[in-house]
């Protein structure tokens, strides 16, 4: 997937592409089995809300077939490198739950801020691109993006160790607030197989899900080679310590998967 003239014009001024449909229903329903398949064990890498309902599944590549081959996929791999201009390791993978009526909060961040203090990462030469597993719509807790953000560079935030399972690096509110007087407030929707591609800087958060219909998002973070991390702080499987470029492989790397196991479109 090469990104036009016109595409990356539009990443430049707002921080981000949505592109719905980028993979077709049947590869969103073998990696929506997957992340339930992962969601039900218990491994150091899932991690849970307050509720005990799955929040987070780290580096779910590393243990899982179809998240394995996502993690090299020419449709996330090929524009990330053109955007960045230089080949890329895999610096945390993610596979991101808002369950039905208990999802919680992502509170309002940049996750370059958390990249660089706690993972000492050089520059934000560094971005994340997801796919939805789930349709995304209105009502279960989508992203919320302001636009153009990613142009202010880094800001200050404070280390939130209490809202939710998950330590973050957040903005208070009147910084949020300035951002989007300039800026607005964004919530890309689209069905299960759509991808999202936003800058490292860019603000973002996402609001609980009380809705009755769950919301499952897999998120690469790549990051350029030669930007890798110089420090070790969090665990391997959260900031991965393997700076081998990533090979893309076959476009139906994903296709095989489905005709194998019987996977067909819901």
């Amino acid at each position: 997937m090469k990104l036009t003239k016109d595409e990356l014009k539009q990443f430049d001024e707002q921080g981000y592409l949505f592109f719905p449909g980028k993979f077709t229903s049947e590869e969103a329903a073998l990696l929506k089995q997957a992340s339930e398949e992962i969601f039900a064990m218990d491994r150091k890498e899932v991690w849970r809300e307050k509720s005990g309902a799955a929040r987070t599944a780290f580096a779910a590549h590393q243990y899982n077939e179809p998240f394995r081959r996502l993690g090299s996929h020419p449709r996330l791999i090929d524009p990330v490198e053109q955007i960045l201009d230089g080949k890329l390791y895999m610096h945390q993978y993610k596979v991101n739950a808002k369950a039905a009526f208990d999802g919680e909060v992502w509170q309002w961040h940049q996750d370059y801020g958390t990249w660089a203090r706690d993972d000492g990462m050089p520059e934000p030469r560094a971005m994340n691109i997801a796919v939805f597993l789930d349709d995304v719509t209105a009502a279960n807790g989508p992203l919320l993006f302001i636009p153009g953000s990613h142009k202010v560079g880094v800001v200050e935030a404070g280390h939130d160790l209490e809202t939710t399972s998950y330590p973050l690096w957040t903005l208070d509110r009147e910084t949020v607030s300035k951002l989007a007087e300039q800026g607005g407030c964004v919530a890309p929707t689209g069905p299960a197989g759509s991808v999202l591609l936003f800058s490292s800087l860019l603000v973002h958060a996402s609001p609980p899900n009380i809705s009755p219909f769950g919301r499952t998002i897999v998120y690469l973070s790549l990051c350029q080679v030669d930007n890798h991390i110089t420090q070790f702080k969090r665990e391997e499987w959260i900031a991965h310590r393997d700076f081998t470029p990533i090979n893309a492989l076959a476009d139906d790397c994903l296709q095989e998967l489905t005709k194998t196991q019987g996977i067909a479109a819901e």
